[in-house]
């Protein structure tokens, strides 16, 4: 059960740096708004790894952090990353119910308990993701300076 906890919060510094990356790319083009929106999606990813971090103390486990695989920094448009995102946030589903399944197998209860927390905050993840993908095909060009807009105001 560590290993596979350790091997998530690697995970999900993954994700922080995979939203910094796309948060970066907004912010050279001038769309402030997104771009802040993907840069508190990677302070969440990095507050994930530190609850789990706590998790796994407080446990009496051991900590391993672990070199983090470089991510993508060249993307097209705002579209092409609402899409990577969502399917980075399915792939963040399937690694934490995968968690849930060995933590079922292992009849850790209290693992269970803490990681199912995150199998319901992952619909909604899903479904910010997905929505945002919609929104920004319905708005196309100039339209987007008003969703950046919007974006800009999430707390």
């Amino acid at each position: 059960m560590q290993s596979a906890i350790n091997e998530q919060i690697n995970f999900e510094m993954f994700s922080a740096n995979t939203y910094l990356s796309m948060s970066a790319y907004f912010a050279q083009q001038g769309l402030d708004g997104f771009a802040h929106w993907y840069y508190m999606q990677y302070k969440e990813e990095l507050a994930h790894a530190e609850d789990m971090m706590h998790y796994v103390i407080t446990r009496g486990g051991k900590v391993e952090i672990k070199a983090v695989a470089a991510v993508e920094t060249e993307f097209n448009s705002p579209l092409e990353i609402a899409e990577k995102a969502y399917h980075h946030e399915c792939l963040v589903s399937e690694k934490i119910e995968n968690i849930v399944r060995i933590a079922s197998e292992e009849k850790d209860m209290p693992s269970q308990d803490f990681f199912w927390k995150y199998i319901r905050e992952q619909v909604e993840e899903e479904a910010n993701a997905t929505n945002l993908i919609e929104r920004v095909r319905m708005a196309k060009d100039a339209a987007i300076l008003f969703l950046d807009k919007e974006l800009a105001a999430r707390q």
